[in-house]
């Protein structure tokens, strides 16, 4: 009983908008009429058809181009590495055969300059890494007393931070690829002597005063790490 008056009203309901013929119950047009809507009047301009449509533009770099930048960089920095190494000399080198490791430097009691000491008789100060490396040179070339082979006079500065352009000045050849005895050398004003190269990608070195101890030390590092001198003739 519920469901038919709701059904007639509905029916009853005014359906203007679809009646067919354009024309409305007792002929009105089915025009939509702004003022029996109440509806305000809106004045387009004809230039509104015309108008430009402009928007922001925004360029998104992919993570893909990122990394394609990174590695483009890094081969230009082997490539710039590769050219400076080449630069600096290929002749001839000693070849040195591996000898047992530890500490045989002959100075090792000697008070350092840190503390008032002198020149060793290699002419660099007592217990400095330059110092321990001249002797390793040295004894590599079979001298272990005066007249040394090498020194301060014709081997390198004191400071070793210069220890590599001075191979280069002298045609010395120097390597990204180690070999035994020859000075590994590193940016930070730092020289060791290459003890072994490892089968892995690494290099044993031995050294003074890593750490600014004036002691003796050993310790592998990646092959990567550091430049390498290779031992003069």
């Amino acid at each position: 009983m519920l469901i038919v008056p709701a059904l007639v009203g509905t029916l009853a309901l005014p359906a203007y908008a679809f009646l067919p013929g354009g024309q409305l119950p007792g002929g009105g047009p089915t025009q939509f009429s702004l003022s029996v809507a109440e509806a305000q009047d809106v004045d387009v301009s004809v230039n509104a058809g015309g108008a430009t449509f402009s928007s922001d533009s925004f360029a998104v770099t992919t993570k893909a181009e990122i990394d394609a930048e990174v590695a483009a960089a890094a081969e230009a920095e082997a490539a710039a590495r590769a050219a400076e190494l080449a630069a600096r000399g290929t002749g001839e080198y000693a070849r040195i055969a591996q000898q047992a490791e530890g500490d045989d430097y002959p100075w090792w009691y000697e008070t350092p300059d840190d503390y008032g000491g002198g020149l060793s008789p290699l002419r660099y100060y007592y217990r400095e890494c330059v110092d321990f490396v001249a002797w390793r040179l040295n004894r590599d070339a079979g001298v272990y007393g005066a007249p040394w082979k090498w020194d301060w006079s014709n081997l390198a500065s004191g400071s070793a931070w210069t220890w590599a352009d001075s191979w280069r000045a002298k045609g010395w050849p120097t390597s990204s690829e180690p070999v035994v005895g020859a000075v590994a050398w590193f940016p930070y004003n730092h020289v060791a002597y290459v003890q072994s190269v490892n089968g892995d990608g690494t290099v044993t070195l031995e050294e003074y005063n890593w750490n600014s101890d004036h002691s003796y030390h050993r310790r592998t590092i990646p092959v990567g790490d550091a430049l390498y001198l290779y031992p003069p003739v």
